[in-house]
């Protein structure tokens, strides 16, 4: 007798001492592994925030954010649409890596204005690509999309434990009951905006999170089109002065709802003491949309290659490892997110998986510099204007034709496929790229061409040559 309760008293303590092991690693893993939130705002433009100097837009919890982290000013969209941006993030690869180049068809415009038979765009991400939140789950992450996903029917295929409102579509058809593109989130009342919803079930996701860490991909719908007042904030920009460009009280009160459902995120996660172990990399998808917002003087916006097109508003937070208060004018692309996130999670890339961008933890915490290397985009597809006669866009009838583009250091060069036509800037010196030096300076296209050719072989970048028999010449 005696014998067998000293069996189950060693039994016992043996089981207290592997639980409080494995309790303790639990723990211990939880302050190791740092919490992960990638913000990534659909359509705001590189000047939609007050944090990047518009004086019309009103953003106090992200300038808040932001000034307790590191701003950049040269920070860049992979692609000037939503649905390539997205997949380039995602997968941290170049779209020729995965074959999403556009939102539908690649052949957008009238057909008779199309000179080559664009490449063939894929509308959804492959199966086999492997994405960030597939990565961290692995690892041990829960993981959370929030928002608009716009890869396929369903994030929870492709590495997230929950989905809170994303699918296929590209925008919410509606911010106001019923939320037509947004069928699996039900509003309280009848006049519930999408974007508080979306914040609310947010929210109720961080409060079941608590020693497991957490990869949150907070996408909302907002501040895409369909340009939908919050009601409560339109009387305070009716009115309002005109700050460089920027003049709509619709979209004016988007932007700052949306601040104020990220500053009802930033309290929850002080509150519960959670801020202090999560990483936050804040962005926007593409360029703002030109008929809507401006980003002077960068030139257009949206679905162009210009910087209006592709430069976003960007800044990192990570208390005690981020100096706050700092800038940094290193130019730096969605692509380094991937990278950056496994850095920062401590975990290996996966095998065979290609990675296109580098990752900025060393910057972002001040322990060397990134390398001077060239940015690329590749665009093989046409995408239509917003409106006739744009003068911000490449031609009136389209925001971008067939092409490729790079910036190295303080130059930026874009190749037409059409015609080989060029234009060549210096964006410190014109920044809104209004000056085509590619006729008085050849040395510099063929240098960059060089590089841009190179890169487009090593990565079996199609560049589309047939021509479209129902081309009608201007």
């Amino acid at each position: 007798m005696k014998k067998q309760i000293i069996l189950i008293i060693v039994i016992v303590a043996l089981m207290n001492t592997f639980f409080g092991c494995v309790n303790s690693y639990s723990s211990e893993r939880s302050k190791k592994s740092p919490n992960i939130i990638l913000i990534n705002i659909d359509d705001m433009g590189w000047c939609d925030v007050s944090f990047m100097g518009s004086q019309y837009y009103e953003t106090p919890n992200l300038d808040a954010l932001a000034k307790d982290g590191m701003i950049f000013t040269n920070a860049y969209a992979s692609a000037s649409n939503c649905a390539p941006s997205r997949a380039n993030m995602m997968s941290g690869q170049w779209p020729q890596r995965h074959g999403i180049y556009t939102v539908g068809s690649s052949e957008r415009g009238k057909n008779n204005t199309r000179k080559l038979i664009p490449t063939k765009n894929n509308e959804t991400i492959p199966e086999d690509n492997i994405l960030i939140p597939e990565v961290l789950k692995k690892a041990g992450y829960i993981t959370c999309h929030s928002g608009k996903w716009h890869l396929n029917n369903d994030p929870t295929t492709k590495g997230f434990d929950i989905n809170i409102g994303g699918n296929h579509s590209g925008n919410p058809g509606s911010y106001y009951p019923p939320y037509r593109n947004v069928h699996s989130l039900t509003a309280p009342d009848d006049d519930y905006y999408l974007t508080n919803l979306i914040m609310d079930k947010t929210l109720e996701f961080l409060n079941t999170v608590h020693d497991q860490p957490f990869f949150l991909y907070y996408s909302p719908y907002a501040v895409h089109t369909p340009i939908q007042p919050y009601k409560p904030l339109l009387e305070k920009y009716e009115g309002k002065p005109t700050w460089n460009g920027q003049n709509n009280p619709n979209y004016a009160t988007m932007v700052e709802n949306l601040d104020k459902q990220i500053g009802r995120m930033i309290k929850q996660l002080k509150t519960s003491g959670q801020l202090d172990n999560t990483f936050i990399l804040f962005t926007s998808d593409n360029g703002g949309h030109y008929g809507v917002t401006k980003q002077w003087p960068l030139r257009s916006g949206k679905g162009a290659y210009y910087e209006g097109g592709i430069r976003e508003p960007m800044f990192a937070y990570w208390k005690g490892k981020i100096p706050a208060g700092t800038k940094s004018e290193t130019p730096i692309t969605n692509l380094d997110f991937y990278p950056t996130i496994l850095d920062v999670a401590g975990i290996s890339k996966p095998i065979n998986k290609v990675l296109d961008g580098q990752s900025m933890l060393p910057l972002l915490t001040k322990q060397s510099e990134m390398p001077h290397r060239p940015l690329y985009w590749h665009f093989p597809i046409y995408l239509e204007a917003y409106a006739k006669n744009d003068t911000t866009t490449f031609d009136p009838l389209f925001r971008t034709r067939p092409g490729s583009a790079i910036r190295y250091g303080d130059w930026k060069l874009i190749q037409y496929f059409e015609n080989n036509d060029f234009e060549l800037y210096n964006l410190k010196d014109d920044l809104s790229e209004q000056s085509n030096l590619a006729p008085s300076n050849p040395e510099k296209v063929n240098e960059l061409l060089e590089l841009l050719e190179k890169w487009r072989i090593s990565t079996n970048a199609p560049v589309p040559t047939e021509l479209n028999p129902e081309y009608i010449p201007n």
